[in-house]
């Protein structure tokens, strides 16, 4: 409590006020008091006649003036600061008009202060302030009552609206009203009855003040009544306040109590065991997974319906194991991702050898995830031949950015169920395998590979491919919805790879999610050098042999690599090594000592007869044969093309099991022949004379695309003219009408093959020169090659 400052708690009773405010002189007469009183600056509240109440006195002026009243008249002048803040105040720092009061006991403090009763006698105002120091002295004049001979009906029914609200206040406040209001109803002077009511109403200092100064009873009267009409309408809502906490209050220790009872009762049906600490488990869990606003709204509202619901019902355990699935999935948990370009690299050049393109497009991704970490990140389709390392470049790529890995087979699915999850209609319902792996990783943004899928299917049960289209857009992963949460997941921070082996068979729209990156099949020098440096390390590692116990020299891989495996990828060249090494296992088993050697003349011992022999290149070649360069999902062959005449009448005949589109070229190419003839010097009406036979051996493999026509065009121009074509020269490219050479695909490869047969030319399409950035400059060393944008080009190569 503040200095000069009312005590909030009086040491007396109301009742014992209004007793005193009766025993005071009732007549209008002012007390005798001197003129020239110590005046009592007061900060927070007003002191009104016939008011008694303590006082807390610790200013050094106010002491002082304390004392010089005991020591004279025992009266003194009672002012209120007109701001209550002021240590110091100064005459006009204080209203003029107050009360004089006249001091009944004195109390000192331990603490200095001094502890006064007081009881005010007279309202009075200051005419003029004496002097300030030691303490403030002022000439006060008192305020004499303006006498009312009769009371009108007015004022007496206003009489007794003030009593009556004052009652109600009292009640409200829980005070007992019949003594105090005995005392108001003896009350009949208005002024008296204004004072005495005032002085115990919770008024502010400027409402208080008025009240004072006001020197007509019944306008005073008139004040107090509004302001208990305040103060009744204050005291109605607080006790309504009070009623309503205590209510919430009853209605809590009721639920309690409620809770109680029926965790009894399930006790006592044996229901109870183990279901309310499950709840507060998963209320516990639900709590620390941090979900969104809108999830943990479904969270609250079934873990309520679970609560009421009996434990070993079907109902109760499909929403059990909801909630399970809702407090263990990653809502907030992210793995900080590795953004160090220079170790990123590292990494993926000690998991894979050559595959440059592929490479810097990874590193072009974290790249500009570094700089920009809001980026959404593209999704990733590895598109080549089986074996080339379409998912061990995913899980490199989730090691150089510090993320988990997980691999989801998209190959022969065909419920739409197993990407959006089942609706929680009945027990075994389950999220989808997104959601599924989510969970399993632990964090919302993995590296997450849908491997195979080019072989998605679709049937009664849905489409597959078209729910992955919310899933890898990225402008709608952020509020991914499964069927059996229901609630929106962000997929925005997964990075999704892909793998396909063809991309015809992915629907345009999903495909038009993906940055397709095309991976080609290995040449040999890089199967060689893969297989030095991880297949065989590691198979003799799996079949329990030391690195340095194993020899195989380059050649010998090589050989395996031409003779025994006819593939793209490195699959089946691994379980080559695989079967050297396991027999070469045996031998240290049956305790011959190594290291072990395996040379040309050992590997067909170890693994056989050669499956693949390549023809033997014809010494002087025959007119009508044509050495040509085809693709396969297994790499780049050589095709020769055989053409004979016979007599007859103009029939064409083809085998080798060609396709339509190989079907047509050898007819374009023959109708571009007899077209040009005499620029071709050949027989203008050798149709009318001879039958065609255009045989590609090889037979049991069927044989298709538009590659083959200029090879074809030149087997049938060598067979005509009987002039051989040179035997070092192999070819490639699609052939018109007009004899224009069209661009084909597979350049790498077809140059690989022909390398491999040992030819010292190729002819290529002249748009196809581009594509020889991606040969290694060592192959091109090798061979010579000459580009062609007609078939005029080619035909000085091929005829020397």
């Amino acid at each position: 409590m503040t200095d000069d400052m009312m005590n909030n708690t009086p040491i007396i009773t109301e009742e014992e006020v209004l007793a005193g405010a009766l025993d005071h002189d009732s007549d209008a007469t002012l007390p005798e008091f001197p003129a020239d009183l110590p005046v009592l600056p007061v900060r927070d509240i007003v002191v009104f006649n016939y008011m008694i109440l303590p006082l807390f006195v610790g200013r050094e002026k106010s002491i002082q003036a304390v004392d010089a009243a005991l020591n004279g008249s025992r009266y003194m002048m009672i002012t209120t600061q007109k701001d209550e803040a002021t240590e110091d105040p100064t005459p006009e720092d204080l209203h003029t008009t107050g009360t004089v009061v006249m001091i009944m006991r004195m109390l000192k403090m331990p603490d200095g202060r001094l502890k006064v009763l007081v009881q005010g006698v007279s309202r009075a105002k200051i005419e003029r302030f004496t002097s300030t120091e030691p303490y403030l002295t002022a000439e006060v004049n008192g305020l004499e009552e303006i006498e009312i001979e009769e009371v009108s009906v007015e004022t007496e029914a206003m009489m007794r609206a003030v009593r009556e609200q004052s009652e109600e206040i009292l009640s409200l406040r829980g005070v007992a009203t019949s003594e105090i209001m005995s005392v108001l109803n003896t009350v009949h002077d208005p002024g008296r009855l204004a004072d005495l009511i005032a002085a115990n109403l919770r008024m502010k200092v400027p409402d208080a003040q008025s009240i004072l100064e006001c020197n007509d009873p019944l306008e005073r009267l008139d004040l107090v009544n509004k302001q208990l009409q305040k103060e009744s309408e204050v005291a109605n809502v607080q006790a309504r306040i009070q009623s309503m906490a205590r209510e919430g209050m009853d209605k809590a220790q009721r639920d309690y109590y409620l809770r109680e009872q029926l965790k009894a009762i399930r006790t006592e049906l044996g229901e109870g065991e183990g279901a309310e600490e499950e709840a507060e488990e998963l209320a516990e869990a639900l709590d620390k997974a941090g979900l969104p606003k809108d999830v943990r709204k479904e969270a609250t509202k079934q873990l309520r319906r679970l609560t009421g619901m009996h434990p070993e019902s079907s109902e109760a355990s499909v929403v059990r194991n909801y909630l399970e699935w809702l407090s263990e999935l990653p809502w907030k948990k992210l793995s900080r991702d590795r953004l160090d370009i220079l170790k990123a690299q590292e990494i993926l050049d000690e998991d894979h050898y050559g595959l440059e393109k592929v490479k810097d497009r990874i590193l072009e991704y974290l790249s500009v995830r570094k700089l920009n970490p809001k980026s959404k990140g593209p999704i990733l389709c590895f598109a080549g031949p089986p074996g080339v390392g379409k998912t061990s470049l995913g899980r490199s790529i989730a090691r150089s950015l510090g993320r988990k890995f997980q691999r989801i087979s998209l190959g022969g699915m065909r419920d739409e169920a197993e990407i959006r999850g089942h609706r929680r209609t009945y027990v075994g319902a389950m999220p989808g395998r997104i959601i599924q792996t989510m969970k399993l990783m632990g964090t919302r943004n993995p590296v997450i590979m849908l491997d195979e899928i080019d072989k998605l299917g679709s049937d009664f049960r849905g489409d597959p491919s078209s729910a992955l289209l919310e899933v890898l857009d990225p402008e709608q992963n952020s509020n991914f919805s499964d069927h059996y949460l229901n609630v929106p997941f962000d997929l925005s921070k997964v990075m999704f790879i892909c793998t396909a082996n063809q991309l015809d068979t992915i629907p345009g729209p999903l495909r038009d999610r993906m940055e397709v990156i095309q991976i080609p099949g290995y040449t040999m020098q890089e199967k060689t050098r893969i297989a030095r440096r991880y297949l065989l390390p590691r198979q003799a590692e799996e079949n329990g042999l030391k690195t340095d116990e194993v020899s195989i020299a380059d050649s010998v891989l090589s050989k395996i690599i031409q003779e025994y495996t006819r593939e793209a990828g490195l699959r089946n060249l691994e379980r080559e090594i695989g079967s050297v090494c396991r027999k070469l296992a045996r031998q240290k088993a049956e305790g011959t000592a190594g290291p072990y050697k395996v040379t040309a003349k050992t590997l067909q011992k170890l693994l056989g007869i050669p499956r693949f022999i390549d023809e033997e290149k014809d010494a002087d070649q025959m007119p009508g044969v044509a050495q040509g360069l085809a693709w396969t999902p297994y790499g780049g062959v050589m095709l020769n093309v055989e053409v004979t005449l016979m007599k007859g009448k103009g029939k064409l005949t083809l085998t080798g099991q060609l396709g339509d589109v190989m079907k047509e070229s050898a007819q374009a190419a023959l109708s571009y022949a007899r077209a040009h003839a005499e620029e071709l010097k050949i027989d203008p009406d050798f149709l009318d004379t001879h039958d065609i036979h255009i045989h590609v051996p090889a037979g049991a493999t069927p044989k298709d695309g538009p590659s083959a026509g200029v090879t074809l065009l030149i087997a049938l121009l060598s067979a005509l003219s009987e002039k051989p074509v040179n035997n070092e020269l192999c070819m490639t490219g699609e052939i018109t009408l007009r004899g224009r050479v069209l661009p084909v695909g597979g350049i790498k490869e077809k140059i690989l093959a022909g390398v491999a047969r040992g030819l010292k030319h190729v002819c290529i399409p002249k748009q196809n020169e581009k594509d020889l950035e991606d040969v290694p400059a060592d192959l091109l060393k090798k061979i010579e090659v000459h580009t062609a944008s007609h078939i005029e080009d080619i035909i000085p190569l091929a005829f020397k």
